[in-house]
This record gives structure tokens, sequence and C-alpha cells, in this order.
């Protein structure tokens, strides 16, 4: 069964992981997971304990990872990407304010610290065999290459990615921000039309445009990427290209009556102010009808117009990964909502056996927010290390109290070194604006971040930043 199967064994800090290679003539009759995987001093799997695949590495999974003793399972991680993402910055590393390595955290450094085992491949779910409890994985590295494995528990968490609602020309187009690979998109589309813009025979009309940044989307992503451009024209290229940042224009469209709309309306007319203060338009009511190469078509309140863009980020919303719709295919009397996984309040997949979901590949009664995602990590890892041993988990589990998320609070940075929140207090809620709130904002950052030695890059990278001014250099 393995004869064409080679393995390479990593070592990653105290710990041994093990990636797979087979020939395609192996194909589906790969491995059992992590069966006959041996560490020199140890059995990676035990016969013994049930196998638990996780899909995924964002809030969700990750927070699992940090609080499962992994001792009781077999447990492995199925990722396209091998780290976390920090993304409450991931608009700060548009624009320089913060590096993207700093916000990236190995998978295995952060299993390997916590004296955890692990099994983790580099690969995407593509396929689900519910009746088998089967996997088909599609390698990162080459995509013509497949991989089959088999799980006892299965827990998604894929998350979302960007929404286009079906609007022409997006996907073509716009950049989005929703992965590190993005951010360095945007980073390098932002260089590139201050560069064309630049030479001494481009027409005011054209210069103009070129230097338009048209941002879809009021939302907490939209309105912070809006905030850290403005700081990088009006801190560092009103030094560096004085003649052009007078002319660079960033405009917010959103559909809705105003931005930000889950927060207190104390602090989106904080928000709204400071946006017309620092020169930032607003267009709310306004919908975008299409996208071209130079131009997007918009409507606000009914009347059409053409607005020329030199760069456009769509920040307009998330749906489901794609592995969320496959799984739903499979139970599709029960798995009705387009938007994705339908769960209830033990996180559990309706219409299936052993698999649980949460974050943004699911639909329930709570947002599609970071905070949500960790909470029902840190409530399911309890829940399976309380029944590791249990023959029926999946069933039993609901002896257990259900889950309910408890608000944290609300932050956004808006620019200008001023930030908004909104927080809980016993059993109200106050909310903060101004200088203190982006004090209170890095404070949770550096807090929140998943170790010392990226709280440690961030810090640097804000100390560089404030003694140096950003860079926009890139690859």
């Amino acid at each position: 069964m393995f004869a064409k199967t080679s393995l390479r064994v990593l070592r990653a800090h105290n710990m041994r992981v093990f990636r797979t290679y087979a020939t395609p003539a192996v194909d589906k009759k790969l491995f059992d997971a992590s069966k006959t995987l041996y560490d020199a001093s140890k059995k990676l799997y035990d016969a013994n304990k049930k196998t638990l695949v996780l899909l995924g590495t964002g809030w969700g999974t990750t927070t699992i990872l940090k609080n499962l003793d992994t001792h009781n399972f077999n447990v492995v991680v199925v990722s396209p990407r091998n780290y976390f993402l920090f993304t409450p910055l991931l608009p700060s590393c548009t624009v320089g304010t913060t590096e993207s390595r700093s916000i990236m955290e190995p998978i295995r450094h952060i299993v390997g610290r916590r004296g955890k085992d692990m099994r983790f491949i580099e690969a995407e779910c593509t396929d689900i065999d519910v009746a088998t409890k089967q996997l088909k994985l599609t390698r990162t590295l080459d995509p013509t290459a497949h991989t089959h494995i088999k799980y006892d528990h299965l827990v998604v968490g894929v998350g979302g990615t960007y929404n286009t609602f079906g609007t022409p020309g997006v996907e073509q187009h716009a950049c989005f921000l929703k992965e590190i690979n993005d951010a360095s998109k945007i980073r390098r589309r932002l260089k590139d039309a201050i560069e064309k813009a630049s030479f001494g025979d481009v027409a005011p009309e054209e210069r103009d445009r070129l230097l338009h940044v048209v941002v879809v989307g009021g939302g907490p992503t939209g309105v912070e990427f809006a905030g850290e451009l403005h700081d990088l024209v009006t801190e560092d290229l009103a030094k560096w290209v004085p003649s052009l940042s007078r002319h660079i224009k960033i405009t917010l469209v959103e559909a809705l009556p105003n931005v930000l709309p889950s927060f207190d309306k104390r602090l989106v007319n904080y928000t709204q102010h400071l946006f017309a203060k620092n020169g930032i338009q607003l267009r709310t009511n306004t919908r975008v009808h299409s996208v071209g190469d130079r131009t997007l078509r918009v409507s606000t309140d009914g009347v059409e117009s053409d607005v020329p863009y030199g760069t456009i980020v769509w920040a307009a919303g998330i749906r489901a990964r794609q592995f969320a719709h496959t799984l739903r295919a499979k139970v599709p009397d029960v798995q009705t909502s387009a938007r994705g996984l339908i769960i209830d309040d033990y996180l559990r997949v309706q219409g299936t056996q052993d698999i649980w979901a949460l974050g943004d590949c699911t639909v329930s009664k709570n947002a599609p927010l970071a905070q949500v995602a960790s909470q029902q990590g840190k409530w399911l890892a309890r829940r399976l290390n309380a029944l590791a041993h249990d023959a029926d988990a999946f069933q039993k589990i609901q002896t257990h109290e259900p889950f309910t998320y408890a608000s944290n609070g609300s932050l956004a940075y808006i620019g200008s070194e001023r930030a908004i929140a909104e927080l809980p207090w016993f059993n109200k809620q106050i909310t903060l604006n101004g200088p203190f709130a982006s004090v209170f904002w890095k404070a949770y950052c550096l807090w929140e971040l998943s170790s010392v030695r990226s709280s440690l890059s961030v810090a640097t990278d804000w100390a560089k930043r404030a003694l140096f001014g950003r860079t926009m250099s890139v690859d």
C-alpha cells in the first residue's frame, strides 16, 4: 500500500512533523490519516485514539489547537497556508505601517511551544465522503496531486472569502483584503499608480484618475484601510512626493445609509466627521453596478454615474469558502442556506455525523467575527477534551451547556492616531473615541497576537514607522 510512498521527517521545535508524498498511481488508496507514521521516539498515530481532523488555520481552529489536549487524539491539521494570520492588522500591512511577516505565526510554532502533538498537511480539502469519513486533499504546491485521509471527528474552520455579489468586473479589476497576498497586491498597485502619475507628460485628468483610490464597503475593514491610507498620504507621501500627494483622493462607497452599521451611532458620527475633516469622501446609499479597468459604474439614490479610479479595494462582504458548499451538497435536504453550513447551538453541522463547523463558513445566530470564531474554538476544545474517550461524543455533547457568544466589544482604527471602541461594562456598553481609543486598540492588538515574538515584531514595526516613516518598497 505504501510501496511508492516516500516519507520525509521535518523537525519543528520539540515535535516532529511528517509530510507524505505519493505518486499519482497510489491516489485513493494512499493512507488512513496518520497510520504507520512514526517518530524516532514515539508514534504519532495511536490506534487507541480517534483521529481529529481540523480544516483551516484561522481564528477558530487555531484556538482549538491552543486549548485542546492533543494527547487524547491523533490530531491532523489541513490548510493551504501553514500559518495563522492576525487579520485586525492586515489593513496596516497595505501601507507599510506593519510588515506582513509580523502578523504571520507558523502553526507549527503555535502548537510546538505548548508541547503538543500535531500532524500538518499543506493542502486544500476539496471533497468529502460523509459515509466513509474520507477527505480528498489537493496539495498546495502541486494541484495535480491528491491525497485521501480518513477522520473520526472533523472540524470545518475553512473561513470565508470575499463576496462580489455577482458584480461584473470585480474579480478582474479589484483588489481584495482577506489574505496576506492581498495586502502585497494593494501595496504594489498603490506604488505603481504613484510612479505612473509622476511622469511629466501625464495629463491632469489621467493623473487624477491614477491617484484616486476607491474603497467599496463601509465595514471595519474598509474603514480601517481608508484610515491607514490617509495616514500614509499625510505622514509620508507628503514628504516624498509633495507635488502628487495633494492630488491623491480617497473615496469610500457604502450601500447602506451609514458606515460601520454594527457600531454605536455616536461612534459612527465621530468616524464620519473625522473622515470629512481628513478629506475622505463618503458616498453612502451608493451601489456599485459594475467595475471596468478604469471606471466603475455606481448609483446614488437612483442616479447613475461613472467614477474614474486608479486603485479599487473591494471590502464589501464575505462568503463561505468552496468546501463549505461542497459539504452542503452532500446533505442538500438539511443544508438549505446558500450562505454556508447550518450549525446548531453545539456547533454540529446539521444533517451530518461527527462533523462540527465554526467561524465564517457557518450560518448561525452569531455574526461572522474573529472573536466569535475564537470563542467557538475554545468552547469546542473544552468539550472535545471532556468527551475524548466517549464512544458517542457527537451526540453526548448536547449534555453540556450549548455555546453562547459573549461580546468583548468592538474596535476599529480610523486614521490620524484615532480609533473607536465599544466595550461591555457590566450590563452596559461604553463607547470610546479619539487618541486614547487608539492606544487601547494598539494595546489590544499586542495582547491578542499569538506570541511574544509577534508582539515584539509589531511593536518594532510601529517604532520604526514613528522614527523613520513607512516604506512602500515591494517585490
